[in-house]
């Protein structure tokens, strides 16, 4: 689990959800050949599960720290280059979203209306990508509703709650965080 879905894990915790790291997903596609039909099957990875017994969450993550940021043309699966709209197929490719939602769902006894999609996203692409996600992503129903968009400034703030408490857990986020607080290195 890279260090950005460590912190978006925390995150889902704190809403007394259990979490796993990344699961696959298998997606039965027809492929691009046209002299024959052909099919394939290819696992669509889900970069964290959460679960609790009223809702599944299929979170993506997108940290991009140290990059341009997650850019909205590629969200929606509009770019010229197909390679980046495929990072962001499970959310841009309607089969793909709809058949690992079911796949997710029945695999984890809940109804598709109970399972909620999560884009989780460190850093954002300047030239309003931000909000050109969040709104494409509000209008996308998936399962329970719009795909959810949450930030890291949402996430850091629900972390640096969990961290706050007194109760000991061997967390290598929650000690980092508690290590830069004592050293008055937090704001």
């Amino acid at each position: 689990m890279e260090a950005f879905e460590q912190f978006v894990a925390l995150a889902l915790e704190a809403e007394g959800l259990v979490v796993s790291s990344a699961l696959k997903f298998p997606v039965k596609r027809r492929t691009r050949k046209t002299a024959y039909e052909e099919w394939q099957t290819h696992g669509f990875e889900v970069d964290l599960v959460a679960a609790r017994a009223d809702k599944l969450v299929l979170a993506t993550v997108k940290s991009f720290f140290g990059s341009r940021g997650v850019v909205a043309a590629h969200v929606r699966g509009e770019s010229e280059n197909r390679t980046w709209n495929a990072a962001y197929a499970l959310l841009n490719d309607e089969q793909i979203r709809s058949t690992v939602v079911a796949a997710a769902a029945e695999r984890f006894g809940f109804e598709a209306s109970q399972v909620e999609l999560r884009l989780y996203v460190g850093k954002f692409a300047g030239g309003g990508s931000e909000a050109a996600v969040r709104e494409w992503c509000a209008q996308q129903v998936v399962g329970a509703g719009p795909i959810a968009v949450v930030g890291a400034a949402e996430v850091v703030k629900t972390v640096r709650e969990v961290a706050g408490s007194k109760q000991y857990r061997d967390n290598a986020v929650l000690a980092t965080l508690k290590v830069l607080d004592a050293a008055g290195a937090l704001s």
